[in-house]
């Protein structure tokens, strides 16, 4: 996923680029996951660069499953800077554990899948003749 703009994006047009509802990433912006958004004289919020790339992060943090709670507080951390880097290692070797077990479930329920699919194949091989 490429978010990279040189122009600044409304925030139709970012909720487009990534995915998302606008109302989401005014959520976002609320809750702490994105940092405040800067803003048109008419109040109309802009996507830049440093804004995009705060949404690639939560779009690949979100494909992890990573739980919203867990995603502001990695998102605190990123604004503590150099002081929070051993914390937000550990939160993303943690994330990366849990999914490293998730595509292993993943990857004994296609195998499932596989011997089911080969089961009917051959059935339908003996019934066809």
């Amino acid at each position: 996923m490429s978010t990279a703009s040189t122009e600044p994006l409304t925030i139709s047009a970012a909720a487009e680029r990534v995915g998302l509802s606008a109302d989401t990433l005014r959520y976002y912006e609320r809750i702490g996951l994105l940092d405040p958004v800067p803003r048109t004289a008419a109040g109309q919020r802009l996507y830049g660069a440093a804004e995009m790339a705060r949404l690639e992060m939560v779009m690949r943090l979100r494909g992890t499953g990573m739980p919203i709670q867990d995603m502001v507080e990695y998102a605190r951390l990123v604004r503590e800077g150099d002081a929070a880097v051993a914390r937000r290692r550990a939160m993303l070797a943690g994330q990366r554990a849990r999914l490293l077990g998730r595509m292993e479930e993943l990857e004994a329920t296609l195998r499932y899948l596989d011997r089911k699919i080969a089961t009917y194949d051959a059935r339908m091989a003996v019934e066809a003749g």
